[in-house]
């Protein structure tokens, strides 16, 4: 992402690991922008994300929708999905998990 992440997101517990997977996942790289991310107000264009990853891998869409649920738990997603990950995601996603929780 381009724009400067602000401090107070670095440290928000509903943040951390959203920021961690978006900077860290491949796909969610491309996509961690100020056309789906407002960070100076704390927002994220949910609707518009979900629509994009119609077409992408179900890992991808996965680690997608652990970040949403992250980010807030109305973002429904099906944990026993991360049998679709590889050995780096699943180590990804549980890092991201930690940030969150722990």
């Amino acid at each position: 992402m381009g724009a400067k992440i602000p401090t107070y997101l670095l440290k928000d517990c509903y943040w951390k690991g959203v920021i961690h997977l978006f900077q860290n996942h491949y796909k969610l790289q491309d996509v961690f922008n100020t056309k789906y991310f407002d960070l100076e107000n704390g927002n994220i264009k949910i609707a518009s994300l979900k629509k994009l990853a119609g077409p992408w891998s179900q890992s991808e869409k996965f680690m997608l929708n652990l970040a949403l649920h992250l980010y807030n738990e109305r973002n429904k997603f099906n944990l026993s999905d991360m049998d679709y990950l590889d050995d780096y995601n699943k180590k990804l996603a549980m890092e991201a998990i930690t940030l969150r929780f722990f």
